[in-house]
């Protein structure tokens, strides 16, 4: 790879037009997701110094004000002239829309940020960005306000060092919430470190004070490790696969735990592929074809029905692959399309794991003890899922009984709601607008399915009352997404500590056997309000939280009385209806797959049986509970 990283590298493919109009569509969302997408956009380009090899030192801040600065010690953004926009590279990067340094081969070999949106991006839906440039000698400064320059570049020092640091300030104008969180962000920067061995991210959080480095020498490995550290394994060390193909570099981590689920992080170019693809597609032959091969070759196993799905029970793996010009299906880059990558990673990774194989046998007759049992499990739950199916749309008695189904037959245009206990369900069968609404109520707390196979899953009444209420079957080869009757799937549990155990377990059940729920946007949850004041004048009003509360106090002028719901079963249909149900004045959070993987992993730990790490993240988090007295 030629090091020439000069003006000339920089390609310009068209203006930047539209962001502000439609952000969506380059960062996905405006709320919570779309914030934290602008950090991870900047950090990127200097993840993408680091592959290159001229990065070492990465610093967040998030500043008290809401302005965050990523800064690297990488070679710099150029600053001179572009030969052909003929105005400053600085600000042809900052104020183009594709254009950068990852269109140009002979600069970045791969790189994250491939379709050049990035900070250009940021700039357009920031109020204000300021870049500041240490190269050739000198420090450059440009300031711009959404998205336009305030001035040209201007050489405000001398430094023999080089880096980029950009400071922004995300735009209220555009996002829902401005309020950055620092364990998401710290969940993503842990990821980058172990991708990106011997790399340091440092994150300052200004705001509350706290601070955290991340490094990991180990890469992967010690990745795959630290996403079983609550689990029981099965072996210590993980199987490690490192290599390159057609130019595509692959590394693999594989380690087994005692749970019944598989787990795969996949990467491209260390974009979390959350969909898979191509290259997970190629992973899974591979081992099926190691396992199948090891097994015929030693006679071991007399049933020839092991499945992959069977070999990978209670695997845990941390797929990484770095290419030139991935081909991503859909905006967000969350599933790979390239075919070559499917090549790459099979050549690879199956003769490396017939290797390992032949070397550890002891190992690998754990693993192949873990799918027999899977195997048998898994013809279990092929019986018991004949239960969940319904005969036929038009038969209604196939219904659960508890369920108040609705009248519409059209699902995009139904939605149904999963709510706690008896007492909620009737004011909430009594308020509902039944044209449009089902309303299925739970007995208490569903199953934990963090620890049970499908075929335990399967023998609760609560569960096959749901999967039966949907219409769509579960598990991997029964899902059918276009059968589901209903696209709006509602939580609506109360907002104290046991709803949100119901909240968490449910979650995790839509996570681990019907993911494509969640996937295409059907599962949400309600948000009931806490409080309605009623003032000595004036028109009462619903709260949703305690931050409502607080600046109702600080804006209400007289005196009001407060009523506080400690539950949905205290309020009347009326008032579920307006709060609640209604469409047109209800709050809904639609879940995301970061949201439903969080609560997987929250069950997993508070679930587990792992005492340690339990008792810490109560500790941790003991002042953030609320006494429901």
């Amino acid at each position: 790879m030629s090091e020439n990283y000069s003006e000339s590298s920089i390609k310009v493919l068209e203006g930047l037009q539209a962001v502000r109009q439609r952000p969506g569509m380059y960062i996905g969302s405006t709320g919570v997701r779309g914030l934290h997408h602008l950090v991870y956009e900047v950090i990127d380009n200097s993840i993408d110094e680091a592959m290159a090899g001229y990065c070492k030192n990465i610093s967040v801040i998030l500043h008290v004000d809401g302005s965050v600065t990523v800064e690297d010690d990488g070679r710099g953004i150029p600053v001179g002239i572009h030969p052909t926009a003929k105005v400053s590279t600085l600000q042809v990067v900052l104020t183009v829309l594709h254009a950068g340094g990852k269109f140009d081969t002979n600069s970045y070999k791969t790189s994250g940020g491939l379709h050049g949106v990035g900070v250009s991006v940021v700039n357009a839906l920031s109020e204000s960005l300021t870049a500041v440039v240490q190269r050739d000698g000198g420090i450059f400064t440009q300031n711009f306000e959404r998205g336009k320059p305030t001035g040209e570049v201007q050489r405000t020092g001398n430094s023999s060092k080089t880096g980029t640091k950009i400071t922004f300030k995300p735009d209220g104008q555009i996002f829902e919430t401005l309020e950055l969180s620092y364990e998401i962000l710290a969940k993503r920067f842990r990821e980058l470190a172990y991708l990106n061995k011997g790399i340091k991210i440092k994150l300052i959080d200004e705001r509350f004070d706290v601070s955290e480095e991340f490094h990991a020498e180990g890469g992967i490995p010690s990745f795959v490790k630290y996403i079983n550290k609550t689990k029981n394994l099965i072996f210590d060390e993980p199987i490690y696969v490192k290599g390159e193909s057609n130019n595509i570099i692959v590394e693999l981590a594989i380690i087994y735990n005692d749970s019944y689920n598989e787990n795969i992080y996949s990467y491209v170019n260390n974009i979390h592929t959350e969909e898979g693809g191509t290259h997970e597609a190629g992973f899974k032959a591979a081992l099926t074809k190691a396992f199948n091969s090891y097994v015929t070759k030693n006679n071991l196993v007399k049933e020839n029905n092991l499945s992959g799905e069977d070999i990978r029970e209670g695997m845990s793996a941390v797929l990484s692959i770095k290419m030139t010009d991935p081909v991503f299906e859909g905006q967000t880059k969350t599933k790979l399309g390239s075919n070559n990558a499917k090549t790459a990673v099979e050549s690879i990774v199956s003769p490396a794991l017939q290797d390992y194989m032949e070397e550890n046998g002891i190992i690998v007759k754990k693993i192949l003890e873990k799918a027999l049992q899977a195997y048998m499990a898994r013809e279990a739950a092929r019986k018991a899922k004949e239960l969940t199916r319904r005969k036929s749309a038009l038969e209604r008695d196939s219904l659960p009984g508890k369920l108040a189904d609705c009248h519409e037959k059209d699902p995009a245009k139904a939605e149904v709601f999963i709510v706690e206990g008896d007492s909620a369900g009737g004011s909430a069968k009594q308020g509902r607008n039944s044209d449009f609404q089902a309303i299925l109520p739970l007995r208490g707390k569903i199953l934990n399915v963090e620890k049970a196979r499908l075929d335990k899953m399967l023998s609760s009444q609560e569960i096959r009352n749901m999967i039966t209420a949907f219409g769509a079957g579960i598990g991997k080869d029964a899902f059918n997404p276009e059968k589901l009757r209903y696209h709006k799937i509602i939580i609506m549990t109360d907002a104290d500590v046991d709803g949100a155990h119901i909240d968490t377990l449910l979650l995790t059940l839509f996570y681990r056997f019907m993911p494509e729920l969640i996937f295409e946007g059907h599962v949400y949850i309600a948000m009931p309000p806490l409080y309605k004041a009623m003032p000595a004048k004036g028109k009462e009003q619903y709260l949703y939280d305690d931050k409502a509360l607080e600046k109702y106090r600080k804006t209400h002028k007289g005196a009001f009385t407060l009523q506080r719901y400690k539950g949905l079963g205290e309020m009347d249909a009326e008032q579920l209806w307006e709060t609640t149900l209604n469409p047109e004045t209800r709050m809904l959070k639609q879940i995301e797959i970061e949201d439903a993987r969080m609560a997987s992993e929250v069950t997993e730990l508070l679930m587990g049986t792992d005492v340690s790490p339990r008792r810490t993240f109560i500790y941790e988090h003991a002042t953030e509970a609320e006494l429901d007295v």
